[in-house]
Parts: structure tokens; sequence; C-alpha cells
């Protein structure tokens, strides 16, 4: 086992005994970014090759000379007996679509592609705070439009590792298939849908989606601003706890970030879960969707070996002395794709109305003659598709004669969604519920081209995990098997507003219920000859 293959908090360990030194973990991590990663995301005219099929392409931006520097101030620091941090030497990726002073930030856009930020996102800046090492910074769908990876206008987009052939989820895919890969222990992404959850089943690691406020979403690039939500992934449960416990807090830049003490969640991090309440709702083993030939929503359950994973893990769970609560009711999950189709466009329309060539990032170079046609070029140059699509979508939803009707109709049903969510946790109320268990995913991953340009179908894959952020809750997406065709298994963890203590004791009581599983011991295929 190589040590880019170990978790951080085991690196962790051997960094403060000294066992190791930075130096050597980086070593390791950067040569099998060069074995495994291919060339990086680009905006230069892409012709696909035969080895562009096999590769990662987790990385816009690798930062191989700065990370080099970083691991010898850390071993530096370590041997003159400073206090290096919890993540001292410890890689990590983010994912770009948080700045980072004086690195290219992108989004995953060409109408950024030239953008250096001046600063550094608040949880990037706590990560290096704790003496982690940045490696550089992962694709992503463009402004995290997506659910697959593939609308990144840097190309080659990220491909899973377990097969290449398919997609990594999206849109935090690039920090998914980073972790996956050996390509840093730690990654930073967000969860706007499901967009650290869903990426993280398809990828076979572990995501967290916070509590909305539990950390700070100052210099991440906006997307839906009621909605965003930066978290950790990683390869285990323990790891997100320890960057967890790093990135969330108060912080005076933001005032979404709520000022609450954060706990210590490697502390309790193994505590006996008996006693504790998971519940099981029917509302979420379907999908409904709008099927526009007959004009109604219909309902499909999900993939039978996604349901049976949950059943045992829910079986796992009741052997460890939990109660298993089933019938849940959830009815106003089925409304969180409509939802969040609404609410989603019309933050992000207002968002990027800021890209119009005259303050940073692209602008046309075409001759124009005034000021209208420098928005109208720019934008239209520089947007891909998904971008222009929910511009569009957004202002139309949002416009005062659609109003009514669109936008404050979803309004109402999202707090009817988080009210689902406050009955079943309410310590008073009929369920009691500590956590509620599910798949993340309706599928696991899907070959690349299969669903993309299908912009409704495409979403339903969020829908298993939506609501969660039309709540505000927390949702921790662990891995828990593997299909037929050789691809991770997800569920996940819902819990009420600042639970993810709770959450992550759950999760990590069901790997140490499932550490001799075989499933396992099996690798991505990527990693075959390691």
């Amino acid at each position: 086992m190589e040590l880019c293959d170990f978790p951080a908090h085991k690196l962790s360990k051997m960094i403060h005994n000294r066992e190791i030194s930075a130096q050597e973990i980086l070593d390791s991590t950067l040569t099998r970014i060069e074995k495994v990663d291919g060339r990086p995301g680009s905006t230069k005219p892409y012709t696909q090759t035969s080895e562009d099929k096999e590769k990662v392409h987790a990385f816009i931006t690798l930062l191989a000379d700065d990370a080099r520097k970083r691991a010898q101030e850390i071993d530096k620091s370590i041997k003159e007996g400073d206090e290096p941090g919890l993540l001292a030497g410890i890689p990590y990726t983010v994912k770009d679509i948080f700045c980072v002073k004086n690195t290219p930030s992108t989004a995953a856009s060409k109408i950024l592609a030239n953008f250096v930020s001046p600063y550094t996102a608040t949880p990037a800046k706590r990560l290096q705070n704790a003496g982690g090492i940045l490696l550089g910074k992962v694709n992503l769908d463009e402004f995290t439009y997506g659910s697959s990876n593939e609308s990144s206008a840097f190309l080659p987009f990220p491909r899973n590792p377990w097969n290449p052939d398919h997609v990594t989820g999206g849109s935090s895919g690039g920090s998914a298939a980073a972790v996956a890969a050996g390509e840093g222990a730690l990654s930073l992404g967000t969860d706007t849908a499901g967009s650290i959850r869903q990426p993280a089943a398809f990828c076979g690691v572990t995501g967290l989606k916070p509590t909305y406020g539990r950390v700070s979403r100052y210099g991440l690039i906006a997307f839906g601003s009621s909605l965003d939500c930066p978290g950790p992934i990683a390869k285990n449960v323990t790891d997100v706890a320890m960057m967890l416990k790093v990135i969330a807090g108060a912080d005076p830049h933001d005032s979404t970030a709520v000022n609450l003490p954060v706990d210590d969640y490697l502390q309790n991090l193994e505590n006996n879960i008996r006693g504790m309440r998971i519940g099981l709702s029917p509302d979420y083993f379907r999908i409904t969707f709008f099927d526009t030939d007959k004009e109604e929503l219909i309902e499909a359950p999900i993939n039978d070996e996604i349901k049976d994973i949950v059943y045992k893990a829910a079986g796992r769970l009741a052997e460890m002395g939990v109660d298993i609560i089933e019938d849940i009711p959830m009815p106003h999950n089925r409304y969180g794709i409509p939802v969040y189709f609404v609410i989603s466009r019309v933050e992000a329309a207002s968002n990027l109305h800021r890209y119009d060539g005259v303050k940073y990032g692209y602008r046309t170079p075409d001759q124009v003659k005034e000021l209208k046609e420098l928005y109208r070029k720019s934008r239209g140059q520089g947007f891909g598709l998904q971008p222009k699509l929910r511009i569009l979508m957004g202002m139309y939803v949002s416009a005062s004669q659609y109003s009514e009707q669109y936008y404050e109709k979803a309004l109402r049903v999202r707090r009817l969604i988080r009210q689902d969510f406050e009955e079943i946790f309410d310590q008073n109320g009929k369920y009691k519920l500590d956590a509620l268990l599910a798949p993340t995913t309706p599928t696991t991953a899907f070959k690349i081209g299969n669903i993309y340009g299908d912009s409704v179908l495409m979403q339903y894959s969020d829908q298993l995990t939506v609501a969660a952020n039309h709540a505000g809750v927390p949702a921790l997406s662990i891995p828990a098997g593997i299909d037929k065709k050789g691809l991770p298994i997800g569920i996940q963890f819902i819990g009420q507003d600042f639970s993810e203590g709770k959450l992550l004791q759950i999760g990590r009581a069901f790997e140490i219920a499932t550490e001799t599983d075989q499933w396992r011991s099996l690798k991505p295929l990527v990693l075959k000859n390691f």
C-alpha cells in the first residue's frame, strides 16, 4: 500500500509521530497523479485520444512546485518542535469553484478561464492554516451546473476511477475522483442539490453536506446562494470528521455562517449508537418525474441492487442495537427537483449577472459599438450551454407576470419539504428519529454520454439528495457496496440541523461493522496495477 492510499487520519498520526515526512507523502501523491491523471483540463482546442479515455483527469490546475515548498515548510516546522496543525502534511485538492489567492479560479467556465483570485475562500484558508498541502484545483461541471461533470469547459472532463467509461457524478466530480484515485487524501467540494454526495457515491468515497451555515461560503463562486454548502470529501468517515472540524465555524466575512461552537467530531466518533432511532422512507425508494408525452407525473422504483444494499445496511445497524423505524412519510420529497429547477435557476441567473466582460474574466475580442453589445458577446462566447439555459429559465420564472405562478409557489413547497424533516426529527413528535437512512442515488454511475444533454433526466439523478438542500439539514454519504458492474453504491444518513456529529458516529459504526466485507477489498479499475 502506497502512502497516497493511506487515509488522512493515519497519515496525520504518522506525521506527528515523525514516522514519515510531508515530503514523502507528497512525492507518493504526485507520482500517483503523474501515472493516473493524464492531461489537465483546458479550454484549448481538444482532440480526444485513446489514452485520454483511460485516465482520471481530475485536475484543472496542478500546483506541484507550491506543494513541494509547502511540504518543506511543514517538515521544517515539525523538526523544530512546532505544532503545525491537525492536517499537517496532508495533501488536499480544492474544487475550482473556490477562490484561492494567486491561482486560477475558473468555475470550469471559459468566462473565468483567465481569472486569478486576489484572495482565498475561508474553508480553503482553514485547510491551509491547519497544515494541509494544496495540490491544486480540480474539475467540475461548469459553475457546478450538472450531475456528471460532462459540462465542464475544461477538457478532458473527469472520468470515474472505478471505470473510466462512466461518469464521476457532479458537480464535485473532480474532487471525488481525485480522492478515489489516491490523488490527494482530502478534497473540498460543494453541495447544492447533492453535488458532494452524488459523486461520492458514484466514486466510492465519503462525502458530507453540512447544515447550511455550518461552513462559511465566503470565497465560493455562487450558484444557488440559499442552497450551496461547502463540505468535505474523503476516503472514510474519520477523515471527513477531521476535515469538518477544521473548516466549520463562524466567519465575519459571511453573515450566513452560524455563530455556534464547533463540536470535536473526532472525540466522540466511535461512541455506541445503540438505542438510536433511524428511519426508512418509501418515498426514497422511488423516483417521480414528469412524462412529457403523457403530461403527468409518473413513478419508477430505484435500482433493485441499491434498494437491497440500503436494507442490508439497516439490518447491520439493527444488529448494533439501533431501532429501525419503517414507513416514514416524506410526502414532499417527490417535488424536490421541480422546486430546485425554479429556485436554483432564479438564484443562478442573479449570480451570473456579474460576468459582463468589464470587471474581470473573459471579454470578447470582437469589436463592439456599445456596452450592451459587449455584454452580449462576452456572455455569449464565455458561457457554455448550461449557464445559458439557467439564465434564460431563471429570468423567465422570476419575471413579474410569472413569479407568483412559479417562484413563489416553489418557495412555499420548499417550506413543506423542510416541515417533513422537522416532523420526523421532532423529539416530542411521533417518530423521534436520530437520522433517516436512504440511498444516495437511484442508480450507480451511468456511462459517459448516456444522459448528458437531457437536462431534465440529468437533474433527476439528484432527486434523493436535493431535499436535504431545500431543508438545509446535514447529510452524509458513505460507500456501502459494489454492484454487479463493479461500480460503487452509496447510502446516506440525513439528520436534523447541526447533527453532523451524530451522523458521523452512525457512519463510523457502519464502517466498523462492515470492515471485513469482501467488497471493501476491491479497488478502482485505474488502480489495478498499484
